[in-house]
């Protein structure tokens, strides 16, 4: 395992903040679990604290971050407020299927549920459990067995440390959720039961996985090094897409028309129309890694850089302009509101954006 391995881009190139992953060295210090039964505190302080994604729950804005925060908007990102969320481990992303349903994943294996809008949180699952999990899917999967005891092997060696980094639920039952060394769950009943879903994906070198996008009946996963996987079956079993670049994936979107939008290091984007089989490079003439995309009601597509860039565009992702004006602080997420507008999640907190108003100087 190379030392460059023991550094993740949480929510893509976002490595200033709380996003280092330990290595696997033997002696390593044991992390401390105690966020997991702590509830994040409340604090004014929340609202200037780094937000890692923001997702829409119907017309409610709903930003995660470090140390468990969770941040509401029901004014198109204008005012802030803090929710009560159980634990204190950072979030690093956040998608909710409608005004009220939604879940949130974060560091030490956390996955979190909301049933109301994002106004109180109960946790489903943590890197505590992710030992009998894998145990109990290496006793019903003889196949699979060697593969899920390794990684019962490397959570006893390492401690059941390893972040969640990317999620996707089709609807209020079925969802997936990934994250470092190859960490991958499914679950068919809203979270309540999590199956490991690792020993399907063919990713020997147990690449972390950045993100994760449903395009028509694929669901598409992107990590490091260019991997890209494919499942056309739910799920069941997944297969190597040719990647059109080597460096590392922070993300996927899937657009209206089944097409996708894949983003990384060294402003690399590209764009398919045919669920990943074949791409073609987005001119962005961004020299700095873009850590999250969002498309806007009109089909606008926005690319957000760990600089603080803004891209933008409206030819379907051929090709991206900087926004002008001076950038953001640095970017992790981003998603539209119901105005028209961009909320951002980054290092100083949540930001409003409006794409059609003049930047403002600074």
């Amino acid at each position: 395992m190379s030392p460059s391995r023991s550094l993740i881009a949480l929510a893509g190139a976002l490595c200033l903040a709380v996003a280092t992953v330990p290595g696997r060295a033997a002696g390593a210090a044991a992390p401390r679990f105690g966020v997991l039964q702590q509830a994040a505190l409340q604090s004014p302080r929340a609202l200037s604290a780094t937000m890692l994604a923001v997702a829409a729950a119907g017309k409610r804005l709903v930003a995660v971050g470090e140390r468990g925060i969770v941040l509401l908007s029901d004014d198109g990102g204008a005012r802030w407020r803090q929710a009560a969320t159980p634990v204190q481990a950072s979030l690093t992303a956040v998608q909710f299927v409608d005004e009220r349903q939604g879940w949130a994943v974060g560091h030490l294996g956390v996955v979190l549920h909301s049933g109301d809008g994002g106004e109180t949180w109960t946790k489903q699952l943590d890197g505590l459990q992710l030992p009998a999990l894998f145990e109990q899917a290496a006793r019903t999967d003889a196949a699979a067995a060697p593969a899920y005891r390794d990684y019962v092997q490397l959570l006893a060696d390492d401690g059941p440390d390893k972040p969640l980094l990317a999620l996707h639920f089709q609807d209020a039952k079925r969802g997936i959720v990934v994250g470092a060394y190859n960490l991958a769950l499914g679950t068919e009943d809203g979270g309540a039961t999590w199956t490991p879903l690792s020993a399907r994906l063919p990713n020997p070198r147990s690449l972390h996985l950045y993100g994760v996008a449903v395009s028509g009946a694929s669901i598409v996963l992107a990590g490091e090094q260019g991997l890209l996987l494919r499942s056309d079956n739910g799920g069941r079993d997944f297969a190597v897409l040719e990647s059109p670049y080597r460096g590392s994936w922070f993300g996927l979107l899937a657009t209206r028309g089944d097409r996708l939008l894949v983003y990384g290091l060294r402003g690399a984007a590209y764009v398919s129309a045919d669920r990943g089989l074949s791409w073609s490079q987005a001119s962005t003439e961004l020299p700095v890694s873009i850590s999250g995309a969002a498309e806007l009601a009109d089909g606008t597509l926005v690319l957000a850089s760990s600089a603080g860039d803004l891209l933008v565009s409206r030819d379907q992702g051929r090709s991206f302009q900087r926004r002008d004006g001076p950038p953001q602080p640095p970017i992790a997420g981003l998603v539209p509101t119901q105005d028209g507008a961009l909320a951002l999640a980054g290092l100083r907190g949540p930001q409003r954006v409006d794409l059609a108003a003049p930047p403002a100087a600074r």
